[in-house]
């Protein structure tokens, strides 16, 4: 099994480029599902998730393949099984986005309850009451969510508490149902709003995304569309941190930076610099960097999936911090893998107290989960000595060649086999 191996102390420097957004390829690629026809997704990110959404959409007879290396052709004219098994929806969530799309365009579906990494408890419920509502009759049976419906029509969704995925499996459920359709306390994610823009073109009537008041107008049919995914706004931001914990100066492009604004403003009260433009960020330090108190919550708030990010350039800045978890209850485990690094933190439910030590030591560390995995690769850059990433196929499920980035920018950083 290969391995990350860092060797800190270098001053990250330069320019590079975000890949294409994991979560919204995810979601896009099952959208894919709602028309015949060949659909086209370009700047598609060659991550180990993408690949198996890739054997997911091919088990249910479309036929999806590589054009390049970024882009993706999916034709789901010929779907012949509406039943995604076991063993491809397991390797993560994002799979059971597609019981929206076959729900909405076939009447049916069964999928298996999702696997992914183990963060937390994220249970499907919601996606379900948001089906029911639509008048769809839903069962549990032996792990399997199967969905029937005689026609779906328009109906008010008001979810308990914000879920991207079960916001956009409704919505690409309605986009076909019929009459109109209103989610409330829906997500309010970049990721929901490019989905909204891909249906749209498509050919569906969805407005308000963004807000956490969606409408959905169904239409009859939606046609298939050429789309450009946008930039990762998590991988950009990950990148900033690695900036900021070797004390460097790094231009990253091709992302949106209003998406990044939660995260830019945490990064200034640290003490970064940071400019901006519509389509790069630059971030770098000419001071020394000092401690934050940080809380997590959905978008517009403090991104969870940049938290174990942050948590590793705090834990080498002057004075204390204190990272409050609010979205996922188990997404601490990078911590005793930090504190193997020297790192000084104490746990509290869902609380992180840190006070920065002046230097972190390189040490063989074990990735938990894709976001802890980038957080110990910032933390190794900044690091003395060798660090060496275990379980790297956590991190190569969102995260395109990073260490050819990193290198790209001055880190010495490599992959090697077990």
């Amino acid at each position: 099994m290969d391995r990350i191996v860092v060797r800190g102390g270098n001053r990250l420097e330069g320019c590079v480029q975000a890949s294409g957004s994991k979560n919204s390829s995810l979601a896009l690629m099952a959208a894919a599902l709602l028309a015949a026809g060949e659909t086209r997704l370009r700047n598609v990110p060659r991550l180990r998730d993408v690949e198996a959404m890739l054997d997911l959409l091919g088990a249910l007879g479309a036929k999806a393949r590589w054009i390049g290396d970024h882009e993706l052709a999916i034709d789901a004219s010929a779907i012949h099984n509406l039943e995604a098994p076991y063993d491809l929806v397991r390797k993560m969530r994002a799979s059971f986005l597609v019981l929206g799309p076959l729900l909405g365009r076939f009447g049916s579906a069964r999928v298996s309850e999702p696997g992914g990494c183990a963060i937390g408890v994220r249970p499907v419920d919601q996606h379900l009451k948001g089906f029911e509502a639509l008048g769809s009759k839903v069962r549990l049976d032996h792990g399997y969510v199967e969905a029937t419906t005689a026609g779906l029509r328009g109906g008010r969704v008001a979810f308990d508490v914000s879920t991207v995925n079960g916001t956009q499996n409704v919505i690409m459920a309605a986009a076909l149902a019929a009459g109109e359709t209103v989610l409330e306390n829906a997500a309010c994610e970049p990721e929901v709003v490019e989905l909204a823009e891909f249906l749209n073109r498509m050919g569906a009537d969805v407005r308000g995304a963004g807000g956490d008041r969606v409408t959905i107008r169904g239409v009859e049919a939606l046609r298939p569309v050429s789309h450009e995914v946008a930039g990762d706004r998590i991988e950009a931001g990950t990148l900033l941190c690695a900036a900021l914990a070797t004390g460097g100066d790094v231009t990253v492009t091709g992302v949106d930076s209003a998406d990044l604004d939660s995260t830019l403003d945490k990064l200034r009260e640290v003490g970064a610099q940071i400019e901006v433009s519509p389509t790069q960020v630059r971030a770098c330090v000419d001071e020394p960097l000092r401690g934050v108190d940080v809380v997590t919550a959905p978008f517009p708030g403090y991104p969870t999936d940049m938290q174990a990010q942050l948590m590793a350039v705090l834990a080498t800045v002057q004075g204390e911090s204190v990272i409050t978890e609010r979205v996922f209850e188990n997404r601490f485990m990078h911590v005793p893998e930090l504190q193997r690094m020297g790192a000084e933190i104490a746990l509290s439910g869902r609380t992180a107290q840190l006070r920065g030590v002046s230097r972190l030591m390189g040490a063989p560390v074990m990735a938990t989960d894709l976001r802890a995995s980038a957080g110990l690769i910032v933390a190794g850059l900044a690091a003395e000595g060798e660090t060496i990433v275990n379980r790297v196929y956590h991190i190569d499920r969102g995260y395109e060649r990073i260490e050819e980035k990193l290198r790209s920018l001055g880190g010495e950083i490599e992959r090697a086999g077990s």
